[in-house]
């Protein structure tokens, strides 16, 4: 919490928030991209 509040009076309340928000959508976006490979090969299997 220390090192967040001089990165927000450096750059601005936005860009921290738009930083923090890009990490945490991160990881799940990859759990997302990984449920459509695995309905992909369950489609695959199917036909």
């Amino acid at each position: 919490m220390q090192d967040l509040l001089p990165l927000i009076a450096n750059v601005g309340f936005p860009v921290v928030l738009s930083m923090y928000l890009l990490v945490r959508i991160e990881g799940k976006l990859e759990v997302l991209s990984a449920a459509i490979s695995d309905l992909t090969k369950a489609i695959m299997s199917s036909r």
